[in-house]
């Protein structure tokens, strides 16, 4: 038998208890993840293990960019850069880190087959990128962008002596799970776990776990019955229904920290008819209502915010009224709160030619996001209050990922993490006509487009001045607002949960990963 399966199979046989010894640590986390390749999906669950086992070109914390692999970089003109790289790293199977896997690893994750939420988006820019020399690298971007190191700091590295001749399965199967991360993998079991060892060769502080076990335990309540039980050491997502009482119990920690991460409800701007929207005898319409900017403003104040938050949510996330939470780069505090306003929600759709609303079919993954599908339950009966009788169906992230990427729904969400801190990543994600050539609007799954906005970006990518920078941000945000390109909910906190001897403090926006737990 392979030895990575047989592995595998071992740990799933012997790793359902707590964590063995007082180096080792249990997680249970929440997202789901689609593979090993660290450039195949832009997914929170894949960039959460990946960062065990892959650095960057540099570091991305939520406080800002730190060196990684490069030790320092400046520009030499306006569309040229030069990073000067850390000595001295090898890959896990003990050859030398270079310059030249940078180059490669730029080259592969603009093309991984098979990607659904590609990293070319993060690449846009990036014209060229070559090897000075080993520990040199110079990259050439189409235009001046201050924000290359957040975009470039996204793509995680995989080695060329490897990436070469490997496929996504062979990063799957273990063969070429080859980092220069803090771990390597002793084994993963998709759907289930993925086991790391203690890189010996890893070039950073030695890592405070000798063996980490990380659980995929997509049911909230299940998480909270492992911790409870002993079964891990830590979860993430806590539900909200469980938070006051495990702040009760004697034995337990819940780290709350606030978060950027929003969700988002996508109205499709598909032209013509769609198979998800009929008139009320369920006769399909001929055009999409959802292209009407009324028919879209019916249907955001026609949801109450406060009641979300409030109820489904219990108190653990704050409305939201743009992508971005207050306080943050590019956050436009012109934009008011969204008024729930249902009367003025009937109005609107009679004014659009539906004052007897019509049916609408939505869709969620119920694997995915925190209480997702309940928060949609709920919208739906706000809207069928106003008219737009809405049904709701669940489905696996598998599949409603791949469709919801084709702009195959009428209405889809996307909990967007705002993983750069700053307006412009969700802008050039999730609002820019979705270009694949361009790497726009990867996660635009409606494929919303509007010149403006997409003329704001430009603006802002090449800006180097911060404070015009801010003000092009705020300016895409109200356009963004005023179109209702999408319906925001609510900004989720970020919350941890920990045995005694274990503390959680944030690494990177609400990833979840064994390099934010030590030993209380």
């Amino acid at each position: 038998m392979n030895r990575f399966l047989l592995t595998a199979l071992t740990a799933a046989l012997l790793g359902t208890g707590a964590a063995a010894s007082a180096q080792s640590v249990s997680i249970g986390f929440a997202d789901p993840v689609s593979s090993i390749d660290p450039q195949l999906n832009n997914h929170a669950g894949d960039r959460s293990l990946a960062l065990h086992l892959f650095d960057s070109i540099v570091d991305r914390r939520d406080s800002g960019v730190l060196p990684s692999l490069a030790l320092s970089w400046k520009t030499l003109d306006d569309t040229t850069w030069e990073f000067k790289l850390r000595p001295n790293v090898v890959w896990s199977d003990g050859k030398p880190f270079t310059a030249d896997d940078l180059v490669y690893s730029f080259e592969r994750a603009r093309k991984v087959p098979g990607s659904v939420a590609s990293y070319a988006s993060s690449l846009r820019t990036v014209e060229s990128a070559t090897a000075k020399d080993p520990l040199t690298l110079i990259v050439k971007t189409t235009m001046p962008n201050p924000e290359l190191l957040n975009s470039i700091g996204a793509v995680h590295i995989v080695s060329r002596h490897v990436g070469e001749k490997a496929t996504t399965e062979d990063y799957n199967a273990g063969r070429a799970a080859i980092g220069t991360g803090p771990y390597v993998l002793t084994s993963w079991t998709p759907g289930d776990r993925a086991v790391f060892a203690r890189n010996d060769k890893f070039w950073g502080p030695k890592p405070t776990w000798e063996k980490v076990t990380y659980r995929y335990i997509n049911n909230a309540a299940a998480r909270t019955a492992a911790l409870l039980a002993g079964d891990v050491d830590v979860i993430d997502k806590v539900s909200a229904a469980d938070v006051a009482r495990l702040r009760k119990t004697p034995n337990i920690t819940v780290y709350p920290y606030p978060g950027l991460r929003v969700l988002l409800v996508q109205p499709s701007f598909r032209k013509g008819p769609n198979e998800f929207i009929t008139d009320n005898d369920g006769k399909q319409l001929a055009e999409n209502p959802l292209t009407d900017v009324r028919v879209r403003k019916a249907l955001n104040i026609a949801i109450n915010r406060k009641t979300l938050v409030d109820r489904v949510l219990q108190g653990t996330a704050t409305e939201a009224n743009q992508w971005m939470p207050a306080k943050t780069f590019g956050y436009n505090p012109d934009v008011k709160d969204i008024a729930f306003d249902p009367t003025a929600a009937k109005k609107l759709l009679a004014e659009a030619g539906f004052p007897d609303g019509f049916k609408l079919t939505v869709h969620v993954p119920g694997d995915r996001y925190p209480l997702g599908a309940e928060t949609l339950q709920a919208v739906a009966q706000f809207w069928t209050r106003v008219g737009v009788k809405t049904q709701l169906e669940v489905v696996p992230w598998s599949v409603y990922s791949a469709r919801a990427n084709k702009n195959e729904f009428a209405i889809s969400i996307v909990a967007w993490g705002n993983g750069t801190g700053e307006a412009g990543y969700g802008l050039q994600n999730v609002f820019a006509t979705a270009d694949n050539k361009k790497g726009l609007g990867n996660s635009n799954w409606g494929r919303y487009s509007n010149i403006d906005v997409d003329k704001a970006l430009d603006a802002a990518t090449v800006e180097f001045n911060t404070e015009r920078r801010a003000a092009i941000l705020r300016h895409s945000v109200k356009l963004v607002t005023d179109d209702v390109a999408a319906i925001p909910l609510f900004h989720y906190q970020n919350i941890w949960a920990a045995k005694k001897g274990f503390k959680v403090e944030p690494y990177v926006s609400d990833r979840t990963t064994a390099l934010q737990v030590t030993k209380q």
